[in-house]
């Protein structure tokens, strides 16, 4: 069984070899690139990959597809710049396909990071995202923003997780709440959604409390404090800047 692993990239310079690495026992590697301005490309081809580079950014969900129509494996492996497959992960991922005949999609957990810390808590831990699926069984949704592979068959769980470095600093929090909030807003809006002042407060109270209280944030400590108010934060600027396109002059 061969395995194609595909990333989308935009700027990741200070990412892309650090994953390459990570997934350099696949068979086949598919980068697509979108206006990288900085040495992404360059640093890609010269590891080995195979780079497409797109003219048209239509959204996460819409980009995953169009990589993963590169691939040539039996199998196809998604992953992100800042995501790291560790070689224990590589190594289940290789027996449970060789096993596992009759499964279209693996999910795998996910530990993230927030400004240095790995947390347990608040909803980010264990995480599972679908991210390996047999080549022509499964599809990216059209989401703009925190799009999901969806199969239509069987899926098995792994239990060795994937590494991924969301945030690195305070600053790249603010620029991420930001670029996903306003895509997110986007998304609503085409769906026809319209909000007012009102619920964009009741939906970041409802976010805020559901990382800190029900998903156990406050185990996290300080960080489960601050992971809670950036959550609420990103989902109050959403639903004002839904609030806002929804202006005439917008």
């Amino acid at each position: 069984m061969k395995i194609s692993a595909v990333v989308i990239t935009h700027n990741e310079e200070n990412n892309i070899l650090a994953c390459l690495e990570s997934i350099r026992w696949v068979d086949e590697i598919i980068v697509v690139d979108t206006h990288s301005t900085d040495k992404t490309v360059e640093l890609a081809r010269a590891f080995g990959a195979k780079v497409y580079q797109e003219t048209a950014w239509d959204g996460f969900g819409p980009q995953k597809n169009k990589a993963m129509q590169y691939a040539n494996g039996d199998w196809i492996l998604s992953i992100d710049a800042d995501e790291r497959i560790t070689p224990k992960l590589a190594k289940e991922i290789i027996e449970q396909i060789k096993i596992h005949s009759e499964v279209e999609g693996i999910l795998v957990p996910r530990l993230s990071s927030y400004c240095g810390k790995f947390l347990k808590h608040g909803g980010w831990w264990p995480d599972y995202v679908l991210r390996l699926c047999r080549k022509g069984q499964g599809v990216f949704s059209d989401d703009l923003v925190h799009e999901k592979l969806l199969v239509s068959g069987a899926t098995i769980k792994l239990k060795n997780h994937i590494i991924h470095y969301s945030f690195e600093n305070f600053e790249q929090v603010l620029g991420k709440i930001d670029k996903y909030s306003s895509l997110g807003a986007r998304q609503l809006v085409l769906r026809g959604k319209t909000y007012g002042l009102g619920a964009a407060l009741l939906h970041a109270l409802s976010t805020f409390l559901r990382t800190y209280l029900l998903k156990a944030g406050f185990l996290d400590g300080q960080y489960g404090l601050m992971l809670a108010i950036s959550n609420a934060e990103g989902t109050y600027y959403k639903y004002l800047k839904v609030m806002l396109l929804q202006k005439p002059d917008k």
